[in-house]
């Protein structure tokens, strides 16, 4: 989820970010003629770069008001050495070690759902998006694309798997789920819920407060340039055929995953609301700045304003109940994740197992690749809030893990401790950040139980030399940091991408590398879906709803896309660090 923001919004500002997303494409050239260079330079080191964002990546064109996107430019290669010099001959002795892709915040949201705020939107940017009734469609071109790719552009390894770091619903209600393991996998999808015939939600509900494109109406979006697109709705909510990745895949648990709306703690209060026939499309001004600051600072009591709105404190729009929008619990989400029918590629559990189902606990270890493992975090809080945490059990856990894989590391004290059996090199995957794991309240099924910081577990990780990368998602931001500045041995990588739900919708492959000097590289590529740039207004043909979503996000009124771009040392990257042994 993106973090909440308390911003107004002024019907000019959505231009404004635009443009400056864009100027930051070329951030770090002095010139197009420079950029161009670079460009050489990395085609040449690479192995291929060919449907990546190293060729080309979407621009915009025109200025002002609602804008188009075409390719534009690629991104090149950024070389960065905080963490370990970058040897010269490193390109002709390198080796690659692992090949992988992460996606993380498809955010499949059923958007008739009746527990849903889209009427904060100006509150907070991400109650609603313009572009959310097709964000099947735009998760599953996204897979077309990964399926399109040979493997990796650096090292040319197939990729052993793609890892999903969390927000892959974005209500967490089983017919998300549904969806997201269809897309997965592939099937059979129809992204709509109640009456299968038409669409319940708010973009046809006649407000100016939401984009309703099927109707000539002048919401505040067609005033904004937003077009009119016939057939859209019903385009949106149509059965298509998900071909489902041909690369076996895992999951990561995010906040959306696990609470309602990502924020407030599901406590089983809201369930029949969930699947009810009644939906709250607006509220007063003061209603809504009401709701938004207790979904911000008091996740108890946005519950109860929320009961009280949808039994009889707002106007209710009659809609088909759905007995399949019932939230899941964690043990269910591990479970969904067993169903044979959803294996796809494999694994199969897709790295959950029974013991999972039974106790809910939704943290793993895996393999990445042959001396690479990889350790998957559910860094939620059960409390509610966005951000998030770890608890103690799961904390101990994973130094237990660190410890089976490390011949050495180094205690609380800074001492060398000789013990392991073996050394692998080890990857993170969490869905929250370092920053964004400061939500320390008590877990309401565990009170008893300790939480604890991003902070401690980049402390912990530091203990370790073997761990390489932390790769998390959330922020629905590209940023990428070094941690161990100071003490290189020490150091880790952490990789933060975009969501791909919000503008740039992007992905990212990874790769590990050995450069037979004393380092490792790990190369960070970002890729956007299979969707062409072009959009026809006049069109509902796959290929062109899927455009529109992209095209939809970047111009979305209450999106800041300069934000969540990053800058050209958080897109296509080689990370130096120390080889730990």
């Amino acid at each position: 989820m993106r973090s909440p923001s308390r911003r107004r919004f002024l019907t000019g500002a959505s231009a404004t970010a635009a443009a400056a997303a864009m100027s930051l494409l070329d951030s770090g050239y002095a010139s197009a003629a420079s950029r161009d260079r670079a460009l050489a330079a990395t085609a040449a080191r690479a192995v291929r770069v060919e449907g990546t964002t190293l060729e080309q990546a979407a621009a915009a064109t025109g200025t002002g008001g609602y804008r188009r996107l075409a390719a534009g430019p690629g991104w090149p290669v950024v070389v960065r050495t905080e963490l370990a010099a970058a040897g010269a001959a490193r390109d002709t002795a390198r080796t690659g070690v692992a090949s992988f892709v992460q996606f993380t915040d498809l955010h499949l949201a059923d958007t008739e759902s009746p527990v849903r705020f889209e009427y904060l939107a100006r509150y907070i940017d991400s109650a609603y998006r313009p572009q959310e009734a097709l964000t099947v469609r735009g998760a599953s071109s996204l897979v077309e694309r990964v399926n399109s790719l040979a493997g990796g552009p650096w090292t040319g390894l197939p990729f052993s798997l793609v890892m999903a770091t969390g927000d892959n619903t974005d209500n967490h209600e089983q017919v998300e789920l549904d969806w997201y393991l269809s897309v997965m996998s592939g099937g059979r999808i129809t992204p709509n819920t109640g009456d299968l015939t038409r669409y319940e939600g708010v973009q046809n509900s006649g407000s100016a407060a939401y984009w309703n494109p099927e109707s000539p109406y002048q919401d505040t979006y067609k005033k904004a340039g937003f077009p009119q697109v016939p057939g859209f709705l019903g385009a949106a909510g149509a059965a298509f055929t998900a071909p489902g990745l041909r690369t076996p895949w895992y999951t990561t648990v995010g906040n959306h995953d696990d609470s309602i709306e990502g924020t407030l703690p599901d406590l089983g209060l809201l369930s029949s609301l969930y699947t009810g026939g009644g939906k709250i499309e607006g509220v007063d001004d003061a209603t809504a700045a009401r709701l938004a600051d207790a979904v911000q600072h008091d996740p108890a009591a946005a519950v109860t304003l929320l009961l009280g709105l949808l039994t009889g404190g707002a106007p209710v729009r009659e809609i088909t109940p759905d007995a399949r929008r019932a939230p899941f619990t964690p043990k269910q989400f591990a479970q969904a994740h067993l169903d044979p029918a959803r294996t796809g590629p494999g694994p199969f559990g897709h790295g959950f197992t029974a013991a999972a189902a039974a106790s809910g606990k939704l943290y793993y270890t895996f393999k990445i690749a042959d001396g690479v493992l990889g350790v998957s975090l559910d860094t939620t809080n059960r409390a509610g809030w966005a951000d998030g945490s770890i608890g103690t059990a799961q904390l101990g856990w994973l130094e237990s893990v660190l410890q089976s894989y490390s011949t050495h590391w180094y205690d609380t004290d800074g001492n060398v401790v000789r013990r392991g059996s073996q050394d692998q090199l080890i990857v993170l995957f969490s869905h929250h950040t370092s920053t964004t794991m400061g939500n320390t309240l008590p877990d309401p099924y565990n009170l008893f139980e300790g939480r604890h910081t991003g902070a401690e577990l980049v402390a912990l990780a530091q203990r370790y030399p073997n761990v390489v990368a932390w790769v998390n998602g959330h922020t629905h931001a590209n940023q990428i940091t070094a941690h161990g500045h100071a003490v290189p041995e020490r150091a880790f990588w952490e990789i933060n991408t975009a969501s791909h739900v919000d503008f740039p919708q992007h992905a990212r492959l990874i790769e590990l590398a050995d450069n037979g000097d004393g380092t490792l590289s790990l190369f960070t590529t970002l890729v956007e879906s299979a969707a062409p740039y072009a959009t026809d207004f006049g069109s509902t043909s796959e290929p062109n709803l899927a455009a529109l979503y992209r095209e939809l996000s970047f111009n979305d009124i209450y999106a800041t896309p300069a934000a969540k771009l990053g800058a050209a040392p958080d897109h296509n990257t080689e990370l130096l660090l120390p080889k730990p042994f």
